[in-house]
């Protein structure tokens, strides 16, 4: 209904300066656009960001698993580069249902997800309602418990008020077009980026398309059901920054507890974007868990 006020972030307009561009492809599906980058060559890894960020998350970490890896990042759908899906919204059943059409349309399927955050939700769900072979998880500072305390009751109604605005992605964006916002909001996460990472956020968020899709997934975003299934997820790994200010490190900790022989990386000061901030040593533990499970 809002369409004319969303369109599109216009590919032409970054693809000189956006991290591994010269691997991006779009694909068309039914009701929805995507944007997927792929390289290197064997088992294919799939890595699913998280909320609010895109492919240039993995800019570091993917060359380093692309020597073992064909890698597929994909932007998730409302953020960066793909479209929501016209037909429904972008809650964690139907996002892990489009990326598993996707995955067909390719004709690839995972050994092993990497998810983020709220990827490393749709990572879970993805694996667990699979009928082919189950990926293998690694969660980086998985969002896969519902938030202590007053942010659980607080998250997803705001978002969907603001959701229900169709101004609130332009007003949104707007707010964050100031750099120092964005980097205020990025060191608010307990990590601490390079410039370039800073920047590469500041042009999503000041896209309205891009905050527009973010808030749509909030909205819709309910972990509970999840949580009652992750015991029956296994293997994985969680691989956790020590400082993470978004989702608590205890959390991690509960998420060990309920899943049967699962394993914990902590990473003393480092926080959500633990994996953006020392990508070469995430990306090298990342490689031998991998090869321990087999995989």
């Amino acid at each position: 209904m809002w369409d004319s006020l969303y369109p599109p972030m216009d590919w032409a307009a970054y693809k000189n300066t956006w991290p591994h561009a010269s691997h991006s492809r779009f694909v068309e599906m039914p009701g929805q656009r995507w944007h997927v980058q792929i390289m290197g060559q064997g088992p294919v890894l799939l890595l699913l960001h998280g909320t609010g960020a895109s492919t240039h998350s993995w800019r570091d970490m993917a060359p380093l698993l692309a020597q073992h890896y064909t890698v597929v990042m994909p932007d998730l759908p409302g953020h960066a580069f793909t479209t929501l899906h016209a037909k429904h919204a972008p809650s964690l059943p139907n996002m892990s249902a489009d990326v598993r059409r996707l995955l067909a349309h390719l004709e690839m399927w995972p050994v092993a997800i990497l998810g983020h955050s709220a990827g490393a939700a749709v990572a879970a769900h993805l694996s667990l309602g699979s009928e082919r072979l189950p990926p293998v998880v690694v969660g980086l500072n998985p969002a896969w418990l519902p938030q202590p305390g007053a942010a659980q009751w607080l998250f997803a109604p705001t978002a969907k008020l603001m959701a229900l605005n169709p101004y609130s992605g332009r007003l949104v964006a707007n707010h964050l077009a100031k750099p120092w916002v964005v980097a205020k909001l990025l060191a608010s996460t307990g990590s601490h980026l390079s410039q370039d990472g800073v920047d590469y956020y500041s042009r999503l968020v000041a896209s309205p398309t891009h905050v527009h899709g973010v808030l749509s997934m909030m909205a819709a975003w309910n972990l509970n059901t999840l949580n009652n299934r992750l015991p029956q997820l296994s293997p994985v790994l969680l691989h956790v920054g020590e400082n993470d200010q978004t989702v608590p490190v205890s959390l991690a900790h509960e998420a060990k507890r309920l899943i049967p022989g699962a394993d914990l990386i902590l990473k003393p000061g480092l926080g959500h974007l633990a994996h953006e901030e020392q990508a070469q040593s995430t990306a090298a533990e990342i490689i031998h868990w991998l090869k321990q499970k087999g995989r």
